[in-house]
């Protein structure tokens, strides 16, 4: 029959090429990605010589606030804080020697969101914390909180927090009087939608000519198309449009903006830089902390967006062999998936590759 087709014959034979092809890529896509260390999830403090060795005395205490938001508006879609942006923020400020607490608009038990594959040993050491898991499902009222009693504030992101941040008297109260009394105020992410609103005592904006980072347009929309439509509004079009310098870095790659007392960062990558850049902010050296893999793969991504493939290769050897640091090829892979979503195949097949490189090299 397929003699006389052969049009049949060739599109059949096409397909079924094709579909081999995509298969034989999928399982070798796959045998990049290292197994699951599952032991990750029993991580303790003890196990980090961060938190447990050559902790400064007392230097003060940190406020930390996360969103009672649980859906996202009337989309009835769930949300709540980001776990790895507190837990690291959190830990960084602790082995500085800060004492740290925890406060959302409402108070009580915030729901909080775990994405398994961002978990890294801090976030489960965060888990596994009976102190920190005391403070976090027993938040401080926004309205109960004793302003005076702390050095700084850190507004977490999370998507929960577009909806109740920007109106809460409490945190623009708070922002106001920190700000104007020359205290550091730090946000990552969706954090910065606390300096929405705000209002100095001569009528401006907090926002007015500051420099700003905060979760992107791009980042948004890539992952959620109808966020116009769900959130009261665009954190980056909000924040320019009250007076911010928008300072906007690689799509979900660490950048941070610092503003003399204020501090900001685009998402959940920056929270390491953002946490140690108020340390430093406050008058303190940050202590030294080991790089997490994590933070190497966004080096990588970093330097291939901006010089090319040959020199985040350079980078690697040096990291593997001669840093003897490891890399997240997770993560890298994934920004080879959110190049082939933006439609950009040559940085997918160039970013995978780099992850082929750094299973090689790791081996």
């Amino acid at each position: 029959m397929l003699k006389k087709f052969p049009i049949l014959k060739w599109t059949l034979l096409t397909l079924v090429g094709l579909v081999v092809i995509l298969v034989s890529f999928g399982f070798w896509f796959k045998g990049l990605i290292p197994p699951k260390n599952n032991t990750i999830v029993n991580s303790q403090l003890k196990d980090l010589p961060y938190l447990t060795e050559n902790v400064p005395s007392m230097r003060g205490k940190i406020l930390t606030v996360v969103t009672s938001a649980q859906t996202m508006g009337e989309s009835g879609k769930s949300t709540g804080y980001e776990l790895t942006e507190l837990a690291r923020a959190y830990y960084v400020f602790q082995a500085n020697g800060f004492e740290v607490d925890i406060a959302s608009p409402l108070g009580g038990t915030p729901r909080v969101i775990i994405d398994d594959e961002d978990m890294g040993a801090y976030d489960f050491a965060f888990l596994n914390d009976t102190s920190a898991q005391r403070k976090a499902k027993h938040t401080i009222p926004l309205n109960e909180v004793i302003k005076e009693d702390y050095e700084a504030v850190f507004f977490v992101g999370g998507k929960g927090a577009m909806f109740d941040f920007p109106e809460n008297e409490s945190i623009q109260n708070l922002v106001r009087e920190y700000y104007q009394n020359d205290k550091v105020i730090g946000a990552v992410c969706h954090g910065p939608a606390a300096l929405v609103n705000v209002t100095l005592e001569n009528g401006s904006s907090i926002l007015e000519n500051k420099r700003i980072s905060s979760f992107t347009n791009a980042e948004e929309l890539l992952l959620i198309p109808d966020a116009a439509s769900i959130f009261p509004f665009l954190l980056q079009d909000k924040l320019v449009e009250q007076g911010a310098r928008f300072n906007e870095g690689g799509m979900y790659l660490e950048k941070i903006s610092h503003d003399k007392k204020l501090i900001t960062g685009q998402n959940p990558w920056s929270v390491w830089p953002v946490a140690e850049t108020m340390v430093a902010e406050l008058g303190y050296r940050p202590k030294f902390r080991e790089v997490t893999d994590e933070e190497n793969a966004v080096s990588v991504l970093l330097t291939y967006h901006k010089l090319g493939v040959p020199k985040a290769k350079e980078m690697i050897v040096h990291m593997l062999e001669v840093q003897k640091t490891p890399i997240n090829r997770v993560l890298v892979a994934k920004h080879g998936i959110i190049a082939a979503m933006q439609g950009d195949v040559s940085s997918f097949f160039e970013i995978i590759g780099l992850v082929s490189f750094i299973k090689q090299m790791d081996v």
